[in-house]
């Protein structure tokens, strides 16, 4: 990670954290579970949330970052989908799903509250 940017933007930091802890999970699926289809998802998915805001902060215009910050908040609940569906097809352990899955909630939560004070402010 690049030095200072923790400091700088949480949002950043929290979703590359989580983006590693999925390529983890992912291992996990594959390597032990021996699941590739619904990991491969989540995988895209929750690796997307992180590429999406790094584009954000490069954004050309207040209307594109927003456009990011979007799609970022649309894969954050793709990215809860997949994990429900993991734990209840019993691929996911309901502990290891519990710590991952609430990351994946406060990712939500923290990005739909940048949404909304850049929505009311245009």
């Amino acid at each position: 990670m690049e030095s200072g940017r923790a400091s700088e933007n949480i949002i950043l930091t929290k979703s590359y954290d989580f983006a590693l802890r999925v390529v983890k999970a992912y291992r996990f699926l594959t390597e032990e579970q021996k699941e590739f289809v619904l990991s491969k998802q989540l995988l895209r998915s929750g690796t997307s949330i992180g590429a999406n805001v790094e584009e954000a902060v490069a954004a050309s215009s207040k209307a594109d970052f927003i456009h990011k910050l979007n799609i970022a908040a649309k894969e954050a609940r793709e990215t809860s989908y997949w994990l429900r569906l993991l734990r209840d097809s019993q691929y996911f352990p309901d502990k290891a799903f519990s710590s991952i899955h609430n990351e994946c909630l406060e990712i939500r939560k923290i990005l739909s509250s940048i949404l909304i004070t850049l929505k009311s402010k245009t």
